[in-house]
């Protein structure tokens, strides 16, 4: 296969021998006494030779001029005799104010060239043009101040003109450029060649152009004053105070007649009058039929010299140095619609794009009543001004700002130095654009104040244009006062902070009754910080959810604006607020869950021996009758049950992740947090998409974890554990059918059980048994399962009196004392049992405890107070007897997930917020959600599973 590849030349790299041919893309020699032309693309002959034949340049032939006639004529066909001189390319040449004649009036060639003088004198006036062809009348300062087109001493010429010296004339300026941050000064040719002229035209003549030129050139200048010499700007307040009597246009007094409007004035706290004063005299809406969404800006624009222009519509990217299609680039100005944009441009595209700058005064146009338009004149902020040390245009404090008026986007006149033919040595760009559109407060109608736009300058020295860039940006931002919002969340904070304190010392009081302990120490003031930590992220996470979905609601339903998103930097106190609750909802979930991995819990068997069997008697040889052994296996079983449910919720977590991705990436949900007006749930691909706002994220999200999870519950809670199954209720009755019961521990003296006891009086049986005694139970045929006689009450929470604990806690040391000091063992028993008279022990004690054997030790079964249940805490303090409260809500769970579900779906969100605030991205924040709540319930699982083993003697080899 053959290669379609050539060699890449540029006319640039032709030398001067050599043109650029067009048609093969490539350089060619030229011809004999042949040089390349100004523009690259052709040849000419050389100075001294005349053409002889050329067909456009490609092909010349050229001809030595004899010595009598060295000159050419300037069409380059000729010879000549050259009276006065050559110029370097081989033409005639005359003195100034003479013009150069090679034909008589019927065209035929002269042997010798004349150069003829141009009658200055008051008939005529005249003199030669910029080409020096023609005779023309003089510029007319000459006429008006010499009477000739001579501007002789002590006459003023500069900048072309001529002007009369006299006292009053504005100070002679200083033709140099200030570049602060490059830390250079350049001598601009531009200024040097206009600066003077153009201020003294417009002071002596009011010439328009010329004001304009000089208010340009104050613009290039940054609209800075220099308190040493007197620069363009200098210039531009001379004349603008000079001219009080001329009056002043539109009534505005910073708008001088004859001069273009460059300051607003620099009385101190004159920028919040301008910005706050005034309301902009129209209403914006973001639906209805009074649609009025457009921000219809337009801009008077203007070239260096001073000329007019054209009005311009800022729609279509005049202002947006970054390439974008049309429909993008419009919507910046779609009220409502945060818009950014930003990318990085070569300098040699801007040098190519923008080789004369355009300066630009920006007005907001409205319908002014009776079918008349007008505009509104949009104030600038500088940030590179410069004017003294009272105004800097930096930070949030108006009253240090001085506004402008007049702009532009690249200036790369005013940094050419000598040659305005010549390439600038630094170039200033507006890499910066933000216009800002604020809400009038407590607007119902969509008022908003004039619109400000902040323009920031970066200066470019030119080294290399082909590898240079600058990182350029537009942004159209939308805000509102923001401290009432602020106030209000500051007051919900501190008011449910400080319920949550109150909470919190309740739940400590609670914990310190259930714990059996009066003395407040340290261990106290580290719980009650625990409970702090877990009521203080409830109320960052309230408040936070509210705020959001405030924000998602009032902002997107709203018709006539009467809100507006907070900008990315007031968000940063809403975050901090997330991370606060994310920080302490994982510290009270580490709590939860260690607390969960050190309950005390045993399996009380109530299966008694069904008569007796011969057993030999090891070391004796004899044959004795003993009791029948009780089948381990149900134990095992409920174990393994109860192993099963510790991590039971009562959502599914993995359906909740995956709804919520669902809605949110292939519904478009994720649509409503983009900071714009719309509330569809779609966008098309050719639409410019909005940034993200952080709180409308963090408010959808929540919002769709909050509903999902809301259903998922009633789902689970109506219909399937109701119809399919329910693994709480199974496991009580499951234990009832074993005939055992389950004690457990959370607190020191406090806890739950749940009466396992068989009202059959035994579980271990065959098939037909087991189903003759649950036929004879759904037929009311035996008594009820519950703790009292004629009650169905199988769960309790206990508060236990310390002399109970106290026995507990002798009959466990000894059931755990197989991991103590080998000294401590019985040396009569191995260890195994040891322990399996410890169990028995247990199982012997727990029992005759619950069937009030014990007198010391009793307990009483009563129902909770209202207030009791609402607070969580117990008034009786269990001193002689304990206290069985009648539970049916299966509060057992507390020491279960199933228990928790608020707790674990609260640290959920939070966990899957932080991710997508710190990332912006719903699916990672997903998929790292499910990963984490699978390690935890590994975790979980685990150890809740060797808890289990050293609680209750059950084997861990059995717990599958």
């Amino acid at each position: 296969a053959r290669g379609f590849s050539v060699p890449l030349q540029r006319p640039a790299d032709c030398g001067a021998d050599h043109y650029f041919d067009s048609s093969r893309l490539a350089c060619a020699p030229c011809g004999a006494n042949q040089r390349q032309n100004a523009g690259g693309s052709s040849c000419v002959c050389e100075p001294g030779y005349r053409m002889v034949f050329s067909n456009g340049g490609f092909s010349v032939t050229c001809e030595k001029c004899p010595e009598n006639m060295s000159g050419v004529t300037q069409d380059g066909w000729n010879c000549i005799t050259c009276p006065k001189g050559l110029t370097s390319k081989g033409n005639c040449k005359c003195p100034d104010n003479e013009i150069l004649v090679e034909r008589s009036m019927d065209g035929v060639l002269l042997n010798e060239a004349l150069c003829v003088h141009c009658n200055g004198s008051e008939q005529s006036f005249s003199a030669s043009d910029a080409s020096g062809s023609r005779c023309v009348r003089c510029e007319k300062t000459f006429i008006e101040v010499s009477k000739s087109c001579d501007c002789s001493s002590p006459n003023i010429l500069t900048g072309g003109l001529c002007f009369l010296a006299r006292e009053g004339l504005p100070p002679k300026g200083v033709a140099a450029v200030r570049f602060a941050q490059l830390g250079i000064t350049v001598a601009s040719a531009w200024f040097l060649k206009n600066l003077q002229s153009s201020a003294l035209a417009c002071w002596m003549y009011s010439n328009l152009t010329a004001c304009q030129a000089l208010g340009n050139m104050c613009v290039m200048n940054m609209n800075s004053l220099s308190s040493s010499s007197t620069d363009a700007c200098g210039l531009f307040q001379y004349i603008f105070v000079s001219t009080t009597r001329a009056g002043i246009i539109h009534s505005i007094p910073y708008w001088r007649n004859n001069l273009p409007w460059l300051y607003y004035g620099d009385q101190p706290g004159l920028a919040s009058q301008v910005l706050e004063k005034n309301h902009f005299p129209t209403t914006f809406t973001f639906k209805g039929t009074d649609k009025d969404v457009t921000l219809k800006f337009i801009a008077a624009s203007f070239d260096a010299a001073g000329n007019f222009l054209k009005w311009q519509s800022l729609e279509g990217g005049i202002l947006q140095l970054c390439p974008d299609t049309q429909t993008k680039l419009n919507a910046a100005y779609v009220f409502g619609t945060t818009y950014q944009q930003s990318c990085k441009i070569s300098v040699s595209k801007i040098l190519l794009d923008f080789a004369n700058p355009v300066f630009y005064d920006l007005f907001l146009e409205y319908n002014g009543g009776n079918g008349q338009q007008r505009v509104w004149a949009v104030p600038v902020l500088n940030l590179n001004l410069q004017y003294n040390e009272k105004f800097v245009n930096q930070g949030s404090n108006m009253n240090n700002w001085l506004l402008t008026r007049r702009f532009f986007l690249v200036d790369a006149l005013s940094g050419k130095e000598n040659d305005l033919g010549k390439s600038p040595r630094v170039i200033r760009i507006a890499s910066k654009i933000t216009i800002s559109i604020r809400l009038v407060s407590h607007t119902q109608r969509g008022t908003i104040y004039p619109p400000l736009i902040t323009v920031g300058y970066t200066d470019v020295l030119i080294q290399n244009p082909e590898t240079q860039s600058v990182m350029v940006s537009f942004k159209v931002s939308y805000e509102m006062n923001q401290s009432e919002a602020q106030i209000q969340t500051d007051i919900a904070l501190g008011v449910l902070g400080g319920l949550a304190v109150l909470w919190s010392l309740l739940k400590t009081a609670g914990w310190k009754r259930r714990t059996g302990s009066s003395i407040i120490d340290l261990q106290t003031v580290f719980r009650f910080l625990l409970f702090y930590a877990g009521d203080l992220a409830n109320v960052f996470f309230i408040v936070t959810v509210g705020t959001g979905i405030y924000w998602l609601v009032f902002f997107k339903a709203q018709q006539f604006v009467s809100v507006l998103l907070p900008l990315p930097s007031q968000e940063e106190d809403f975050v901090t607020y997330i991370a606060c609750a994310f920080s302490l909802k994982a510290l009270q979930f580490l709590h939860l869950l260690v607390s969960q991995l050190a309950i005390d819990i045993f399996f009380i068997d109530w299966e008694r021996p069904k008569g007796k069997v011969l057993k030999a008697v090891e070391g004796e040889g004899v044959i004795k009758s003993a009791a029948a052994p009780v089948s381990i296996w149900r134990t095992y079983f409920i174990a393994n049950e109860w192993n099963e449910i510790q991590t039971v919720r009562k959502i599914n977590p993995l359906f909740q992740v995956l709804a919520v991705l669902f809605f949110l990436e292939v519904v478009g949900f994720s649509n409503l947090a983009l900071m714009d007006a719309s509330s569809s749930l779609t966008r098309s691909s050719e639409s410019y998409v909005a940034p993200w706002s952080r709180i409308l994220r963090f408010g959808v999200s929540a919002a769709l974890w909050i509903a999902i999870a809301i259903l998922q519950v009633i789902f689970f809670a109506v219909i399937y554990e109701r119809f399919v199954e329910d693994k709480i209720s199974q496991f009580v009755d499951l234990c009832c059918v074993s005939n055992i019961s389950v004690f457990l521990l959370s607190h020191n003296c406090f806890g739950h059980y749940i009466h396992g006891r068989s009202v059959h009086g035994h579980a271990d049986t065959n098939m037909e048994e087991m189903n003759m005694n649950l036929k004879r139970e759904a037929e009311n045929l035996c008594s009820q399962r519950g703790l009292l006689p004629n009650t169905d009450g199988q769960t309790f929470q206990i508060s236990i009196s310390r002399k109970m604990r106290l026995n507990y806690d002798w009959i466990h040391e000894t059931l755990t004392r197989k991991r103590g000091p080998a000294r401590l063992l019985d040396s009569s028993a191995n260890t195994f049992e040891q322990s399996t008279r410890a169990y028995n022990a247990m199982n012997k004690f727990l029992s005759s405890f619950i069937d009030h054997v014990h007198k010391e030790m009793d307990y009483i079964v009563k129902d909770k107070l209202l207030l009791e249940r609402i607070l969580g805490m117990e008034f009786m303090e269990p001193i002689e007897k304990s206290i069985f409260y009648n539970d049916e809500g299966h509060s057992f769970t507390d020491v279960l997930y199933y228990g928790n579900e608020t707790t674990l779906l609260i640290f959920d969100i939070l966990f899957f917020s932080v991710v997508d605030l710190a990332s912006q991205s719903f699916i990672l924040a997903a998929i790292l959600t499910y990963l984490q709540q699978e390690i935890f319930r590994f975790i979980r699982n685990t150890l809740g599973q060797k808890n289990l083993a050293s609680k209750t003697l059950v084997d861990q080899r059995f717990l599958i």
